[in-house]
């Protein structure tokens, strides 16, 4: 038993869909060379999990409410260097693998592949190794070299941050209490992204932050469909 949890690779699971956080932990919890070391409901959480426990694997989310997985990526990458992020969603565009991997994940897997392969993405990650499922081209990966999207070039951390939780519907002072800063510096970042993006109005922000993915964006989930099957 000790051998098991001191070899075992430690998983951070964040998801905001319950049933796919029980699927993931009852997957993992199956196999002695797993262990899960924290579950986060959203972005921001599993930021904080990920700097407290230092999971070797997290695996992320695209679609969170709080911080999307982007910047949930980009930020553990920066806060808890060792850990290595696997983004397990829906989304299997050419802009959203862009993102994820400017940001940092090294693994990126569709929920509609199977448990094995998530069982195997997370085994190589650990490992340090990059894992992608067939979303992922070798010409998409030949060409990252593009650069950055608008949002990532354009807006700060904190900008992206005040501009998701305005989008998810937050006023001001909500957003201040969730970053713990002033409305006058909530404003003053609202202005600032406003202004870079040349937007005149909270709808056009709105707008932006669905169109981009800065926000949670309601797909029909049927991410359970084949996710766990072995």
């Amino acid at each position: 038993m000790g051998r098991s949890c001191v070899m075992a690779v430690r998983v951070l699971i964040c998801d905001d869909h319950v049933i796919v956080r029980r699927g993931l932990c009852a997957l993992l919890a199956a196999r002695t060379d797993f262990l899960i070391c924290a579950e986060a409901k959203d972005g921001r959480e599993a930021v904080d999990l990920a700097i407290k426990h230092k999971p070797d694997v997290a695996v992320i989310d695209i679609s969170l409410p709080v911080l999307n997985g982007i910047e949930v990526t980009r930020q553990i990458r920066q806060r808890s260097p060792h850990t290595e992020v696997l983004v397990f969603t829906l989304y299997d565009d050419e802009e959203m693998i862009g993102q994820a991997l400017r940001a940092g994940a090294r693994g990126y897997l569709h929920k509609s592949e199977g448990g094995e392969q998530l069982l195997t993405a997370i085994a190589t990650l650990a490992r340090h190794r990059p894992f992608f499922s067939s979303a992922v081209s070798e010409t998409l990966l030949n060409g990252l070299n593009a650069g950055p999207t608008e949002h990532v070039a354009v807006l700060t951390p904190r900008e992206r941050e005040v501009v998701q939780l305005i989008a998810e519907g937050n006023s001001n002072k909500m957003v201040a209490r969730a970053l713990d800063i002033s409305v006058k510096t909530v404003e003053t970042h609202r202005a600032s992204a406003m202004r870079k993006l040349s937007l005149d109005s909270t709808a056009a922000l709105v707008r932006y932050a669905v169109r981009k993915r800065l926000s949670p964006i309601d797909s029909g989930f049927d991410s359970g469909r084949n996710v766990f099957a072995v």
